[in-house]
């Protein structure tokens, strides 16, 4: 274990509107009274009041100036005229209406390491690499983080200190090819006669909007029945799934964040698994799979970006797409995008896809064997293609769930076939290191290959992020070969 640490930061915090007594069904807003109160401020207070908000949370967020002027905005209909209050008035309202949010106030974990896009000024032997993180704040809710790190001189790394304050990025409306929002729609359960209809009016390639100007075609018997209204509202829900995230170029990569923007994720974003994703004609691009909650269920989705800053989210579809831990491959395979997945709740299974989004079940890889994976298994991120096979870091779920770290090898040409695997664990939680938010916990969702060197970021009990380092030939030496 590498003595480089990435700590969580409570003081990583993002500015929300925050709506008093609209936390719960039972209760009703109090915003009329509450801008009231402002409203009734003498001059001289509110000017003091202001000042002092600015003073105190300047630094804490890009620009605190716009986030309150954009919260009172958003209550802008309890007042009769917002343009003529004064911009002190206007801070101080939309400071009532604003509440913090610390990202990793609970903790970070289960960090995903990539070949960073940007190798400017790097000596040789050197890389920067890119890590995605999981964000875990208040209530549980989880977002996706990015952090840098070194690896180099020879075999060390070193993580960068993380650009303060954290960016929300603009967000814009994604778009849907027929073909995917017909089977993301047949996998939420909600193909009808009317949704058939819409997707009818529908062209080759919409967004969100374009819903509602099919919904205005259909005929009035169709779209005025009581269960059309619910079909068409849930296929409204579905295309808004779909966004894009744009964050500005003078961002760092540690400033980013991905918050929950979709209802089905509104309970968090966890544990993406990103790959550096080579197509079939050569070109690179990014791309994850995570886990969205909404407090009930849970969905994988995809994530694509060409440079980390421009990210578009989409939902994922088919029998495959079903469980946590979705990991992609880093290219085509035999002309199949090819993905890891949990089957079964505690097998890892192969799953293929022809176009990226819409994913077939295929056969199981692995399943318990050890002790230290009594409970079940999974994987630790995408495979990693070397020269004997696909290397895949894998989890394993032991008594008092306890997680250590595993590998399997699968065959280059077809990995369904497990050649190699590891016949002890690779990391295990270390006497010294049980305790945290979750005890008893390694966890990784990818690791990375750098001149001979496995380097796997490690979440330690969900509270801390660490690193370990394999000398690679030295543990594919050490693998079991697989007899079938």
């Amino acid at each position: 274990m590498e003595t480089a640490t990435l700590r969580a930061e409570p003081s990583r915090v993002i500015g929300q509107l925050f709506l008093p007594g609209e936390e719960s069904a039972n209760t009703h807003s109090r915003a009329a009274q509450i801008v009231q109160r402002v409203l009734a401020l003498s001059g001289p207070a509110t000017e003091e009041i202001a000042a002092r908000l600015i003073r105190d949370f300047d630094g804490r967020h890009p620009d605190i100036r716009a986030l309150f002027v954009a919260n009172a905005d958003a209550v802008s209909s309890r007042v009769s005229d917002l343009e003529e209050i004064t911009e002190s008035r206007k801070i101080v309202l939309g400071a009532s209406f604003t509440a913090e949010f610390a990202l990793e106030g609970a903790g970070i974990c289960n960090p995903s390491a990539i070949e960073h896009p940007d190798q400017d000024g790097m000596a040789p032997g050197h890389l920067r690499v890119a890590i995605a993180l999981r964000a875990i704040g208040e209530g549980h809710l989880s977002s996706i983080g990015f952090a840098e790190a070194t690896i180099g001189p020879g075999a060390t790394w070193s993580f960068h200190d993380r650009e303060a304050p954290p960016w929300r990025p603009h967000l814009s409306d994604g778009s849907w090819s027929i073909t995917h929002f017909r089977a993301a729609a047949e996998h939420e359960g909600i193909l009808n006669e009317t949704s058939h209809a819409v997707l009818r009016e529908l062209p080759a390639r919409f967004s969100p909007p374009d819903i509602d100007i099919a919904v205005a075609a259909l005929p009035a018997e169709l779209s005025t029945r009581a269960d059309s209204r619910r079909q068409i509202d849930a296929l409204r829900t579905l295309a808004a799934s779909a966004y894009r995230t744009t964050f500005s170029p003078q961002t760092g990569l540690s400033q980013r964040v991905l918050t929950p923007v979709a209802a089905e994720e509104n309970h968090g974003m966890e544990d993406a698994r990103f790959v550096r994703f080579t197509d079939a004609e050569g070109a690179v691009e990014y791309r994850a799979t995570y886990t969205a909650y909404d407090g009930r269920n849970i969905a994988p989705r995809l994530i694509i970006t060409p440079d980390l800053r421009d990210f578009t989210v989409h939902r994922l579809a088919g029998a495959a797409a079903q469980n946590k831990g979705m990991a992609l491959f880093p290219r085509v395979v035999g002309g199949r995008h090819l993905a890891l997945c949990r089957t079964g709740g505690e097998n890892i299974s192969l799953a293929e896809s022809t176009d990226g989004v819409i994913w077939s079940q295929g056969p199981t890889v692995h399943s318990p064997r050890q002790s230290w994976e009594i409970v079940q298994t999974g994987n630790c991120g995408p495979p990693i293609e070397t020269d004997d096979g696909w290397l895949v870091l894998t989890h394993g779920v032991g008594p008092m769930r306890t997680y250590v770290l595993a590998a399997l090898l699968l065959d280059l040409q077809d990995p369904s076939i497990v050649i190699g695997r590891t016949a002890t664990p690779i990391l295990e939680p270390r006497s010294d290191g049980r305790d945290g938010y979750v005890p008893n916990v390694v966890y990784s969702c990818g690791g990375i290959i750098h001149e001979g060197v496995l380097w796997i970021p490690i979440g330690i009990t969900d509270s801390r992020i660490g690193v370990c380092s394999v000398d690679l030939a030295e543990l594919l030496r050490s693998m079991v070969a697989e007899t079938r």
